[in-house]
């Protein structure tokens, strides 16, 4: 029965969608799903990429139908701490490719060859790693230098238009690289503990950035250079409050790539 009514089927449609049936299938494939890379820094929230905003992040991607690849520099680590001490363990020595590859689970690329061609939106999770793996702000603050692909990554999604998310402490990233960009790492004062890292604020404008005030489940988003940022672990504060934030960030750098 069904197989009798398909040309007549096919004839209504070319009918009815303008240009046919070529037109239809060409209109179908551009609803593709965006494709998002997300750049790791190590695993371990004191020497890496910090794991619950990566998963977080991760879970927000996939409830949105992004299609995502993980990546990170083939570069030593600054140093491994033992997560159980909050120490330096100073017999030791990792990669951060290698490291991030825990959370890929083992679906890792080098930052090498991550190429705006290949995606729509780039996103960074936070973690110390942000600070010493893709940069030298954990020991420089505002004279700090930023890993050479990492760079080339920032620019090169910023020339093309194509928007970027960064948490916790990884928008200072965007505000070293790209001058005069708006980000976010929550408040500006400590309130008694609730922001211990509210001094990231004053080292974000003395690089030229604009920092905007917001709250841990919120997100900021720098229409005009397209780079969305939300507080996340800057905070003290309850694990749903920061996924809630991740989930903002995530949303608005989907939004961006009009996907």
């Amino acid at each position: 029965m069904l197989s009798s009514r398909g040309p007549a089927l096919c004839t209504a449609l070319q009918r009815a969608v303008p240009g046919g049936l070529a037109s239809f299938h060409s209109s179908a494939r551009r609803c593709r799903p965006a494709r998002v890379a997300v750049v790791l820094s190590g695993c371990g929230v004191y020497d890496g990429t910090e794991i619950h905003e990566a998963s977080a992040i991760l879970v927000h991607l996939s409830r949105g139908g992004a299609e995502v690849q993980m990546y990170a520099p083939d570069v030593p680590q600054m140093h491994v701490i033992d997560h159980s001490k909050g120490q330096p363990a100073e017999a030791e020595s990792r990669n951060v490719l290698v490291e991030s590859a825990r959370i890929a689970r083992g679906k890792i690329t080098s930052l090498a060859k991550l190429t705006t061609a290949d995606h729509d939106a780039v996103i960074f999770p936070g973690g110390f790693g942000a600070a010493k793996n893709l940069s030298t702000f954990a020991v420089d603050g505002k004279d700090c230098k930023v890993n050479r692909e990492v760079e080339r990554v920032l620019k090169d999604f910023h020339k093309a238009g194509k928007p970027i998310g960064l948490c916790c402490i990884s928008p200072v990233l965007a505000a070293k690289v790209l001058s005069g960009a708006e980000v976010t790492v929550g408040h500006e004062e400590e309130e008694g503990g609730k922001w211990p890292y509210a001094g990231t604020a004053g080292a974000i404008k003395e690089l030229g950035a604009k920092h905007c005030v917001k709250e841990v489940t919120e997100a900021h988003v720098d229409t005009k250079n397209k780079v969305v940022t939300t507080p996340a672990f800057m905070c003290e504060t309850a694990l749903h409050h920061i996924f809630d934030g991740i989930g903002a960030m995530v949303k608005n750098v989907l939004k961006l790539t009009g996907k």
